[in-house]
């Protein structure tokens, strides 16, 4: 049998296992099986409960890519044309360079979502408010508020309730959609209550919905 398993756990493999070394790369320089190592690894283990602690610690760190002065010329570049313009770059904009500023903050937003952003990234991008946001997010938040008060609009020209089905037009059928959809989520209890009151108080009567060309409630049913 190999000396090495009968005096487990190898106290070389555990130290380079708490430095932030993997299993497969230790197996690697040692030339044994990463099976051997993870044998070895998870005694190590049970006789020190903080050992996988540290290990990840020490591996987080080491994953972290320390900015060179040319990536931090290239921060102060981005912050420069975020500041100048008042809003952050577009990923689909037609602009080659203002995409690529937006892949760059993209990657920021990973590293910080996982823990691994440089503090003077950090440091640096705090002068942009906003930055972490999801895009998504908050496109989606402006929209609805355009939409809300594009149906206020629609309503303050006489309409009715504008439907999703056979409508006259696209702004009806967009409109009708999008209020189609807040009634499904208010009946749900998926609206968020700070949305409910903008509705009821921008478009009152908005979850009752049309009432034109309806039967009388006695003929229905």
């Amino acid at each position: 049998m190999d000396r090495r398993l009968r005096r487990a756990p190898d106290a070389e493999w555990v130290l380079m296992y708490r430095l932030g070394l993997s299993r497969q790369r230790i197996a690697a320089l040692v030339r044994v099986p990463a099976a051997v190592v993870g044998y070895h690894l998870a005694i190590a283990r049970r006789q020190d409960p903080g050992l996988e602690a540290e290990h990840q610690a020490v591996s987080a760190a080491a994953r972290i890519r320390h900015p060179s002065p040319t990536d931090l010329a290239r921060m102060d570049e981005i912050l420069s044309w975020v500041l100048a313009e008042a809003r952050l770059p577009e990923g689909r904009s037609g602009d080659r360079g203002e995409r690529s500023m937006a892949r760059w903050l993209s990657e920021r937003r990973r590293e910080a979502a996982a823990g691994t952003l440089d503090p003077a990234y950090s440091s640096g991008l705090s002068r942009v408010p906003g930055w972490l946001e999801n895009r998504k997010e908050v496109e989606d938040e402006a929209r609805w508020h355009r939409r809300l008060a594009q149906l206020v609009d629609f309503r303050e020209e006489g309409n009715d309730w504008p439907r999703h089905r056979k409508t006259d037009s696209d702004r009806e059928h967009t409109l009708g959609v999008w209020i189609h959809t807040q009634r499904y989520k208010r009946r749900r209890g998926e609206l968020a209550p700070a949305k409910l009151k903008l509705l009821d108080d921008a478009v009152p009567g908005w979850q009752g919905g049309r009432t034109r060309g309806r039967p009388p409630a006695s003929d229905r049913g």
